[in-house]
């Protein structure tokens, strides 16, 4: 085939390229593209010819000026590019992600005439890419902070004090307010210590009633109650040699504390129905949001128990007290939560940043994380604003409106002690008589630590 048969035939090889391919003159204007580009960028070639190839919006492309003051590619300086990844925009306005290879074209004299620039779409790859550093980033491993974000000091204090309290056998108590971390912290004790190979078993003290919690802990025998039709072991048992991490310790009824405090002490456990005594060794890990020492100021809370189980205290502090943590943590959830979307988000506003610093978490770093989530919906842009953000943390409270935000819980607080009180620790008529339903008052007793014995004998 001669050359001008080639020549002839040139824009129909270059069409069943798959890749993108665009041609430019010196001053960056478009003189050529397949059909490969149009497929990837959405525009046709009549809207691509003679405009200047920043229509693309390449977020790598470097422009310098020439002596005669003309902008122009730093690719005719360089002549070449090799396997530069980059961003182009689409007509719709979405990202999508390319791998550019480019060349500069000359004329018989070597003078450069034009650039030739290859694009293959990786916008699939780089989604799977994301999907699997978010799925490594989720996978408890051989991490040094064990799933705790941040820099601060606080924070470092807290991995220096686990790290040392898990080769101890010694039993751990984290206190923290909800969403702070406190099971990070839990199963970072047992898998960083010597019992890493044995069980790790969690118990929620706060979601199984007094009838039932006893049974779960320490088992029971066929018959010793209506529904139990067989032998049982309990989480004590179920543990073994591992570790049982209590959690919401404080919400244990003081009937089943006593029994706690027994086992803690002889390491020997007692099926209900049965009196048969049966080894355990647990390591011991527990948790709650509630303050342990005003508890058993109270009398809510055992006093021997509160000083069998608070051998080692871990403090978690709460989001607010150290703000410096809040940028890499909103990145970590930002990159978690971009792995496994599929919208075209690739970052943050600045100002929406700014925002989160300013907000007060009271949530900490859960309501952090769900904040982010609700932004990944409510955002069809590529970046995200705080307009995207819910409404309550765009309006505040911010650190500026914490002391009126406190006084709001402590009012809540008060009339949720009142209502108990008026009914006699009654929860549905204290439901009747707030006007809202028994799990509402359920869970604002969680949220402020009250009980019913707190409530009636005050």
């Amino acid at each position: 085939m001669q050359e001008q048969e080639l020549a002839h035939y040139w824009p129909t090889i270059a069409n069943i390229v798959h890749d993108g391919l665009m041609v430019v003159d010196r001053s960056g204007t478009i003189v050529s593209v397949n059909r490969g580009l149009e497929e990837m960028t959405g525009f046709a070639r009549e809207e691509l010819m003679g405009k200047p190839c920043t229509i693309l919006n390449c977020d790598t492309c470097v422009r310098v000026r020439e002596h005669e003051g003309e902008k122009w590619c730093l690719l005719f300086r360089s002549g070449s590019l090799s396997k530069q990844q980059c961003v182009l925009t689409r007509k719709d306005g979405s990202p999508v992600h390319v791998l550019k290879n480019a060349s500069t074209m000359h004329d018989e004299q070597g003078n450069v005439i034009a650039g030739v620039e290859t694009m293959t779409d990786v916008s699939e790859l780089t989604r799977t890419t994301s999907q699997l550093e978010a799925c490594q980033r989720e996978i408890p491993g051989d991490r040094s902070d064990f799933g705790l974000v941040g820099n601060s000091v606080s924070l470092q204090q807290v991995r220096d004090l686990v790290a040392s309290a898990a080769w101890s056998d010694a039993p751990v108590l984290i206190q923290g307010e909800s969403g702070t971390g406190k099971e990070l912290i839990a199963r970072a004790v047992h898998e960083m210590g010597p019992r890493k190979e044995g069980p790790y078993i969690k118990v929620n003290c706060a979601a199984l009633n007094e009838s039932l919690i006893e049974s779960e802990l320490f088992g029971h025998v066929k018959g010793a109650f209506t529904g139990a039709h067989k032998d049982r072991a309990g989480r004590f048992e179920a543990a073994g040699s591992g570790s049982l991490f209590l959690d919401e310790i404080a919400d244990l009824p003081a009937s089943v504390q006593i029994k706690l405090l027994r086992v803690l002490e002889e390491k020997v456990v007692e099926r209900v129905g049965d009196q048969r005594p049966i080894e355990v060794n647990p390591r011991i890990i527990t948790a709650t949001n509630k303050d342990l020492s005003e508890l058993v100021q109270s009398g809510a809370f055992r006093e021997d128990l509160f000083y069998r189980i608070n051998v080692i205290p871990v403090r978690v502090p709460p989001l607010r007290e150290r703000s410096e943590d809040i940028p890499p943590l909103a990145e970590h959830f930002f990159r978690v939560i971009q792995g496994s979307n599929q919208s075209g988000i690739q970052g943050m506003s600045n100002e929406a940043l700014r925002m989160l610093v300013e907000y007060n978490w009271l949530g900490n770093a859960r309501e952090l994380r769900s904040a982010l989530e609700y932004a990944f919906v409510a955002c069809n842009e590529e970046i995200i604003q705080p307009y995207h953000f819910p409404q309550h943390i765009v309006r505040g409270p911010s650190r500026a409106g914490e002391r009126s935000g406190r006084k709001d819980q402590d009012a809540g607080k008060k009339e949720l002690i009142e209502a108990l009180r008026a009914s006699g620790g009654n929860r549905k008529e204290a439901a009747r008589l707030l006007g809202v339903s028994r799990v509402t008052v359920w869970n604002r007793m969680q949220r402020y630590g009250v009980t019913v014995g707190n409530a009636v004998n005050d």
